[in-house]
Order: C-alpha cells, then sequence, then structure tokens
C-alpha cells in the first residue's frame, strides 16, 4: 500500500497543544534522496494532470499556504514543486510588511482581495498567520486580541471551505537551529545568493525560540479539519520537494477532480 503522506505529517493539536520541538526536522518517513528525487520527477506529470483538471472544471480551488522561518526554503519549494504546473492557472502572492492602509482595513483584507477564482491554485509565501507570529513575537498585541485573530482565522478558512469551494492546505516548513545557521552562511557566501542576507535575519534569528514558540500556539488553535496544517522536516530539500508534492497530489485526489461533459 502507498504511504499516505498527509496522514505521516499531519499536525495534531493534542489537548489544545502541540509542539514543534517534537518533530524532527530531519525525518524523512524511511526515503532515501534517489527515490524521493524519482518519485518527484514522476509524480510531476500526475500533479499536472491533476491541475489541468481542477482548471478545467472551473468550480473549486486550492490554497497552498507555506509559512516557515528564514531560510526554510519556502522559494525553493515553489520553484521545484510547482514547476510542471500550467503558470495559467496558478499564482504566487508574497506578503510582506503590511502597508499603513493595509493595517488600517484589518489583517485578512489583503489576503481576500489575494485568494484563489475558480479553476485556480495560489501559494501563499507567507500569509495571514504573519499576523499573528509577529505580534506574539514582538509583543506587539495583547493576549486577547491575539486569541481573537485566531478565531478570525478558523472563521475565516471555514468560510473559504463551505461557501468559496477553496480546500486550504497550510504547509509549515520546518527546519533546525543549525541548519539555518548553515543556510545563511551559505548566502553570505555565494554570489548569487548574498542579496538575500539581510541583518534582518541575524534579529530574527535571535528570536528563534520565541518563534518556535509562536508557530506551537498557531498550529494549534488553528489546525482544523477544514483547513489542516501539515509540518514537513525541511533540513533535506529534497524530502521537503518530494512530501510537498505528495501532500498536493494527495489533495487534489481526494477532491475527485474530471474532465466536464462537452
Amino acid at each position: 500500500m502507498a504511504m499516505n503522506v498527509r496522514d505521516r505529517l499531519l499536525a495534531h493539536a493534542a489537548l489544545g497543544h502541540f509542539s514543534l520541538a517534537g518533530v524532527d526536522p530531519d525525518a524523512r518517513l524511511g526515503l532515501g534522496r534517489g527515490r524521493a528525487e524519482r518519485g518527484l520527477a514522476k509524480g510531476a506529470q500526475r500533479l499536472a494532470e491533476l491541475q489541468d483538471r481542477l482548471h478545467a472544471e472551473g468550480r473549486r480551488s486550492l490554497l497552498v499556504v507555506l509559512q516557515g522561518m528564514d531560510t526554510s526554503g519556502k522559494d525553493g519549494t515553489i520553484k521545484h514543486v510547482m514547476a510542471q504546473m500550467n503558470p495559467q492557472g496558478v499564482r504566487v502572492v508574497a506578503f510582506r510588511e503590511p502597508t499603513p492602509e493595509e493595517v488600517r482595513r484589518g489583517f485578512l483584507w489583503r489576503i481576500r482581495r489575494a485568494l484563489p477564482g475558480p479553476g485556480e491554485i495560489v501559494i501563499f509565501n507567507r500569509s495571514h498567520y504573519e499576523d499573528v507570529l509577529v505580534p506574539r513575537v514582538k509583543k506587539a498585541l495583547e493576549e486577547g486580541v491575539l486569541e481573537r485573530r485566531y478565531g478570525q482565522i478558523n472563521r475565516f478558512e471555514k468560510e473559504l471551505a463551505e461557501k468559496r469551494a477553496t480546500t486550504v492546505v497550510k504547509v509549515c516548513l520546518h527546519i533546525s537551529y543549525e541548519e539555518q545557521r548553515q543556510r545563511l552562511l551559505a548566502r553570505l557566501h555565494d554570489p548569487s545568493k548574498r542579496w538575500k542576507f539581510s541583518e534582518h535575519d541575524l534579529v530574527e534569528r535571535g528570536q528563534w525560540d520565541e518563534y518556535m514558540a509562536a508557530y506551537d500556539v498557531a498550529i494549534a488553535r488553528c489546525a482544523t479539519p477544514w483547513a489542516p496544517w501539515y509540518v514537513v522536516p525541511a533540513n533535506r530539500k529534497w524530502f521537503r520537494n518530494w512530501a510537498v508534492a505528495q501532500i498536493l497530489t494527495e489533495t487534489l485526489e481526494e477532491m475527485n477532480l474530471a474532465y466536464p461533459q462537452p
């Protein structure tokens, strides 16, 4: 029987608690690199076919939320996993620090403007979760406000599932503190990647424990049946790419997509 990757990587919030410390960022589910890379290449055609069916059906959509610490591989995942998809049906939205207008309108306003339309796949490179992660780490919002935001997120994601026919998949790319150090150093030593490095990366790295705690709470509060969280061990890039591709393939297959009749 084929491995169900979603079941293996699903985040379970036991009694309202979750801990990233319980997930090994080096885990590979018994898979070797060669097998994973062959599986990714072989599965690319299947993923492209499923995307084509979603686009042709034109009724439902898929929202993929990618979260993770700096250097966790959000850009790399998009590059390697989405490469075989038809660009006409896929859109990537990267969320940065909100503008004054976005702050004034509420944290979900800019998210709603970027949602997928019928038949479309949209990948959020960072997302509305930044609006609970960062304020918790920086102590910019009171606990009561943060708790209300978790509730708003859950209601928003349920609305997507029930009223917009949007399937929501949330992926946390989980790397270790040491792996991040190695990747930051690699950026400094590689002229083609040096532009990605900033002093801000070091400031954020100094609050690693606080970010881990913030992720624990966000995943615990917002891991729901209608918008599950998957924690992907991401120290090994080849495993990360394979796992995310499998999660998306299994999700699209479960949607029972079919080409419409003429």
